[in-house]
C-alpha cells in the first residue's frame, strides 16, 4: 500500500454528470467538502478543476475507485481510472485511488443526520462523497497510485 504524502489533497468523487470535490490534509486527518462540478463538456469540468487546484494548491490528488460490493471492477471503475490518469497528465500531481464503495452511503447518512433533503441534498451529495473518499485515504490508505510512470 503506498504511503500517503504530507500536504493538502483534493479528492474527487467521479461521475459522468457530476464530480464531487473535497479537500483535506493527512496530518490532521480532516476532510471538508468543497464543490460539485458539472458541465456540458469535459473541458468545462477540467477548467473548474484547474481553478480549484490553483486555489487549494494540493500536493496530490485522490480519486474514488468504484467497484461492485465484492470488489470486482466494472465500467465506472475504468472511467474513474481514466479520469485519474487525465488529472495526472494535465496537472502533474500524483493521483491516489481509494475504495469508494461506502462513500455514498456515508454521505447519505451524514446528510440525513443534518436533515438535508431534496434539492439541497442533491447539491452537496457528491462533495460529501468526496469527503468520505478522502477520509478513507486517511484512515485506510490507497489502493494504488499513479505518477505518470506506473500504477502501484
Amino acid at each position: 500500500m503506498p504511503l500517503i504524502p504530507k500536504g493538502t489533497a483534493l479528492a474527487f468523487d467521479f461521475g459522468e454528470v457530476r464530480i464531487g470535490v473535497a479537500t483535506g490534509d493527512a496530518e490532521t486527518a480532516m476532510a471538508h467538502p468543497v464543490a460539485t462540478i458539472s458541465g456540458e463538456s469535459n473541458e468545462a469540468k477540467f477548467s473548474a478543476i484547474e481553478r480549484l487546484i490553483r486555489e487549494w494548491q494540493p500536493t496530490y490528488l485522490v480519486v474514488g475507485l468504484p467497484t461492485h460490493t465484492d470488489g470486482s471492477e466494472h465500467e465506472m471503475t475504468r472511467l474513474a481510472r481514466k479520469f485519474g490518469r487525465r488529472l495526472y497528465e494535465r496537472f502533474k500531481l500524483p493521483v491516489f485511488w481509494v475504495d469508494e464503495r461506502l462513500s455514498s452511503i456515508y454521505a447519505e447518512s451524514l446528510l440525513a443526520e443534518a436533515q438535508v433533503f431534496g434539492r439541497k441534498r442533491k447539491a452537496v451529495l457528491d462533495q460529501m462523497a468526496a469527503q468520505a473518499i478522502l477520509r478513507g485515504l486517511f484512515e485506510g490508505g490507497a489502493l494504488e497510485w499513479y505518477n505518470g510512470r506506473s500504477a502501484e
